[in-house]
């Protein structure tokens, strides 16, 4: 159900970014066409040059393409060619941003301009996910047509064990499948 769907995967900074790789092989297994989109932050963990091989994309970070010709990424044609978007691993910050309108990068301002179904994938620690405001964030996006695919419980970079894990790739691909699926027959 993946064949020929347009994927953006947003990869926000997290150690979870490490599992994005995983993720845009099974994408691309599926037959599916996949952009990603890094954060400054995400870049920390996991290398565009990664992710691009998988792709067979280069991957977008920022609004500028080329710094020298002056070429810009467009997010709102960005927005239009999707047929999902999927936040994976999406961090507290990311969470807040999009929760809240703030679009000060390239992914927040491609959520803000995607017409299509978007799917967030939060992964932080425990407390953090548990946090007040992380949860009313996740609310917000739920309340405005967001799919969130909670975190898992499991151990956690820290050394704590509890939710905050990203959920695996192979149930971000079966719920993308699903989803796709679903409104195949609607």
């Amino acid at each position: 159900m993946l064949r020929h769907k347009k994927i953006i995967l947003g990869v926000s900074g997290s150690i979870a970014a490490y599992k994005a790789a995983l993720l845009t092989r099974l994408l691309i297994k599926a037959e599916a066409e996949v952009q990603i989109i890094l954060t400054a932050s995400a870049s920390a963990f996991i290398t565009p040059l990664t992710l691009a091989t998988l792709s067979k994309r280069p991957v977008f970070s920022s609004f500028i393409k080329d710094e020298t010709g002056g070429e810009w990424t467009n997010h709102v044609a960005l927005g239009l060619w999707a047929d999902a978007l999927v936040i994976a691993p999406a961090s507290a910050n990311t969470i807040a941003k999009a929760a809240n309108g703030f679009c000060d990068n390239l992914l927040s301002a491609t959520y803000l301009s995607a017409r299509c179904p978007v799917f967030f994938a939060p992964a932080m620690d425990l407390d953090m996910y548990a946090h007040p405001a992380v949860q009313n964030n996740l609310s917000k996006l739920r309340s405005y047509g967001n799919t969130i695919i909670d975190a898992t419980h499991g151990e956690l970079a820290s050394g704590l064990e509890g939710q905050g894990r990203l959920a695996e790739p192979e149930e971000i691909v079966a719920i993308l499948q699903k989803h796709f699926e679903v409104s195949a027959f609607a």
